[in-house]
């Protein structure tokens, strides 16, 4: 008979055979189906410096925020979230993107705030062949004529919140002759384009149209031209100028009614601006004050983390999140196969964003309520009043898309300001 010894000893070497004759066979596996503890690689690049930083740092966070309340793990896998920062510049952002694809690999792209910014990215992402989550940059032409397969956009498009405010400026506010004054780059001219062309198809006239250069201070000059007989100024502006020129415009003592669109309405600047936008009208996909259980869960948890308001950044940062992890989990956290990937990308459905319901069309980019809101003191502090509700709002509005697309995109030129002065 055998000793325990001899026994121990025919066990370990069988143990050993079985090992070596497998090493190969495991070796052939996929990296993500080794071990439920393989971390999932997430990059994203955003403003951290430069005129956007404050909008860049709410965008992560959102992100930040989400990825604590699901304990920093998808499907089993913890989350490696790595964050570049694009400095407000077109070309580092490209730059930034093709490090995280080619040195960090990471198999899961998102990011960016400025819509040159997207532009600038697009054609290195179809070359990378990477699915990309677009966490707040309009950028139409990306998911219309230019459409890139590539993109998947969990916020908006530059004129999908201003294309009901064109209509509600006319039919609600009654207003007839209106100023634009807009952030001099592809998103202010797209929301100005998509304001014009519905307040004008409603009746109203865009009357005079100034942009402000991206980085300036002082705008001065260019409100002192502001026509006497337009009866509002409609205010579409990115970065530190968003609290700038509203605080410019009362200081000339130019008694205007303001209206205007999600960048120059952020709530997360509003404890810096007095009362200078008090009683503004404007168009979003998002507010504070919306009274949701997901958006108060939302705003509580935020003020918790930071000690301060969130901001319509913080959300898209947020929801953004959420549909990564919808997505990732749909696939039990195999990210190695890039078409699975953005297959299962374009088939989330958010129910409860804090905005509220997020769905995609078939072009890639978002559908969402639009809340048309009213800047106003509330407890000792502005927040936007949502005051009527658009549902389901796409990025071609009421347009039937066929037709939509045979006119050019929004451009500083286009649609021509016929109402303007030579």
């Amino acid at each position: 008979m055998r000793s325990s010894r001899q026994l121990i000893s025919e066990l370990a070497a069988f143990i050993c055979a079985i090992t070596t004759t497998l090493a190969p066979v495991m070796n052939t596996l996929p990296a993500n189906a080794a071990s439920p503890t393989e971390p999932i690689k997430i990059g994203v690049e955003f403003p951290l410096t430069g005129a956007s930083a404050n909008a860049g740092q709410h965008l992560v966070n959102g992100m930040n925020l989400y990825w604590d309340q699901i304990g920093h793990k998808i499907a089993g896998h913890p989350i490696d979230f790595k964050v570049e920062n694009d400095e407000t510049n077109p070309a580092m952002a490209k730059e930034k993107v093709v490090k995280l694809a080619t040195v960090d690999k990471c198999p899961v792209l998102g990011g960016t705030f400025m819509s040159n910014a997207l532009y600038a990215i697009a054609p290195t992402l179809e070359k990378l062949q990477m699915p990309y989550v677009v966490v707040s940059a309009g950028a139409d032409d990306l998911t219309q004529r230019k459409r890139n397969k590539w993109l998947v956009r969990t916020c908006y498009t530059s004129s999908q919140v201003s294309h009901p405010l064109g209509e509600y400026a006319y039919k609600v506010l009654k207003l007839h002759k209106v100023v634009c004054i807009a952030s001099d780059y592809a998103y202010g001219y797209e929301v100005v384009g998509g304001f014009q062309q519905c307040f004008e198809k409603a009746g109203g006239q865009v009357i005079q149209k100034l942009w402000a250069p991206i980085g300036f201070k002082d705008f001065t000059t260019m409100l002192k031209s502001v026509r006497k007989d337009a009866d509002a100024i409609f205010l579409c502006n990115v970065g530190q100028s968003a609290e700038i020129i509203p605080k410019q415009i009362k200081q000339l003592g130019i008694n205007k009614p303001l209206i205007g669109c999600t960048a120059s309405f952020d709530e997360s600047f509003y404890p810096r601006m007095g009362d200078g936008l008090l009683g503004a009208v404007s168009s979003s996909l998002y507010s504070t004050s919306l009274n949701t259980p997901a958006n108060k869960k939302f705003v509580k948890a935020y003020h918790d983390k930071y000690g301060e308001e969130p901001s319509y950044f913080s959300e898209h940062g947020y929801t953004a999140a959420m549909w990564i992890a919808k997505a990732v989990a749909s696939l039990n956290g195999k990210v190695d196969n890039k078409d699975a990937l953005l297959a299962a990308l374009k088939k989330v459905d958010l129910k409860d964003a804090p905005r509220g319901p997020v769905k995609l069309d078939e072009y890639g980019t978002s559908v969402d309520n639009v809340y048309i809101s009213k800047v106003e003191r509330k407890d000792g502090k502005l927040q936007n009043t949502v005051i009527y509700t658009y549902p389901n709002v796409s990025q071609f509005w009421t347009f039937n898309p066929t037709e939509y697309l045979k006119q050019p995109v929004y451009t500083k030129e286009w649609p021509p300001c016929t109402h303007c002065q030579p």
